[in-house]
């Protein structure tokens, strides 16, 4: 078992200390710890809890850091009964020796204390990932969330309930920067008088502040609940905690549930735009955080979808595609790009192209004009379900008409220069299409009517 951060007091290490009378306490194993890790930022709220063995009067503890990324000017530690009769009068690090230092504390008790110790550490992260699997007709989809942690940070943590938050934080400094630094605040400290039991907080201390204070009011002092899944806003940051607790050694990596949703309604949506997309139909997959799509409890935080489809009574998948998405909050739509397909096909072809109503100006060059084209569309789709899909055609200019024929769906105006057909299709089939579209260019765009778009 790796304990590189928690030691016994060793005398060699404190000899200059020069206290008389200083009864040595060895540091116990943790009881309880939580992880509290953010995921824009290299930064873990450590706190745990041990249960020291103090004699009355003046005792000594030593923490040491080495081979570690704990941020020594975080360390704290604070009494959680007995408040009043012991006093944790300094934290200091000892001249000339690296990665350690020395608690002195005066005690009106003796036995059994429980504490709590908390610190800042670098090289545990998180990250989301999801999987989707959609029934056989597509309407509805089973969403799985989980939770990757990653352990980097040189300390085993055993039975550690995770918390995990999302939000922004600023910090001046980097944690990691702070933990490697030879002595913790840049230089020999000076034990005794002339060294200040409490050194200047710097910039990323008082970042941290900020983080521990609002951990704490999340926290309060009630005693932790495995196994539920709690989540919360805290002002700006949202706060997830992990169902029960976990061993993660460092070097590894371990996988936690999210949560597990059934029958989340879902819309597949195929587009074609050439002008985007190429001369591949793209397919998307979309759906609502809220309470009608069996959601809506709390934010999503952003991650990687994996999406498969059920096939036959087996049980059997099929993959259907991936798609990122970023932080999707309460009551939010969330449209993901599955990439092209082949079993959905769009074709346009032109089949006519003249210009005509050409006019002059005084000095008889041509002033205006119109470009008549005539496109043919053909949408296939060759799956045994019903698929909609979405057609975007672009034009060169706003000033334009367009008239159309044939299976071509609901159509609409979608931008000053852009129009939309909109078609369901029945599995194994085909729908086609044509639309004239006229552009008027120069002096000709007098003679347009935005009323008469659209026929």
């Amino acid at each position: 078992m790796k304990r590189t951060v928690l030691a016994l007091l060793i005398f060699a290490a404190t000899a200059n200390v020069g206290r008389a009378k200083v009864d040595l306490v060895t540091l116990p194993s943790r009881d309880t710890v939580q992880l509290t890790i953010y995921n824009s930022a290299d930064m873990t709220l450590v706190r745990e809890s041990r249960a020291l063995t103090l004699k009355d009067g003046k005792n000594a503890l030593q923490f040491s850091w080495a081979n570690t990324l704990i941020d020594p000017t975080s360390l704290e530690m604070l009494p959680k009964a007995n408040a009043d009769k012991i006093d944790i009068a300094e934290l200091v690090y000892p001249p000339r020796v690296r990665n350690l230092g020395l608690w002195n504390l005066d005690s009106g008790v003796s036995g059994r204390t429980p504490v709590e110790i908390t610190y800042l550490t670098s090289g545990l992260s998180w990250r989301a990932f999801y999987m989707g699997t959609l029934t056989e007709d597509e309407k509805t989809m089973r969403l799985q969330g989980y939770v990757r942690v990653t352990n980097n940070s040189g300390e085993d943590y055993e039975n550690a309930q995770t918390r995990l938050i999302v939000g922004k934080v600023h910090l001046l400094d980097e944690i990691v920067e702070l933990a490697r630094r030879q002595y913790p605040y840049g230089r020999p400290g000076v034990v005794g008088a002339e060294m200040p039991s409490t050194p200047p907080p710097t910039a990323r201390q008082r970042a941290g502040e900020k983080v521990r204070f609002t951990m704490e009011a999340a926290l309060g002092d009630a005693p932790m609940k495995p196994k539920e899944i709690i989540k919360e806003g805290l002002s700006e940051y949202f706060l997830y905690t992990i169902e029960g607790t976990e061993t993660i050694p460092t070097g590894f990596s371990k996988r936690l549930m999210s949560f597990d949703v059934e029958d989340v309604p879902v819309v597949n949506l195929y587009k074609y735009e050439q002008q985007r997309y190429g001369s591949r139909v793209v397919r998307f997959l979309s759906f609502k955080n809220d309470k009608e799509h069996e959601l809506g409890e709390t934010p999503i935080p952003g991650g990687m979808l994996k999406v498969y489809r059920s096939v036959g009574d087996a049980g059997h998948l099929s993959y259907a595609g991936q798609s990122s998405f970023k932080y999707v909050p309460v009551d939010e739509d969330v449209e993901l790009n599955l990439g092209d397909v082949q079993n959905v096909v769009v074709e346009p072809k032109l089949m006519n192209f003249e210009s005509e109503n050409y006019t002059f100006d005084p000095r008889g060059d041509v002033s205006g004009w119109d470009e008549v084209r005539t496109f043919d569309i053909e949408v296939r789709n060759t799956r045994d379900i019903a698929v909609k899909v979405e057609v975007k055609r672009n034009f060169n200019t706003q000033y334009w008409d367009l008239s159309k024929s044939g299976e071509s769906g609901q159509f609409e105006k979608e931008d000053l220069d852009t129009i939309k057909f909109t078609l369901v299709l029945e599995p194994r089939s085909a729908k086609q299409f044509q639309y004239t579209v006229r552009t008027y260019n120069g002096q000709r765009q007098e003679n347009w009517s935005a009323s008469s778009q659209l026929r």
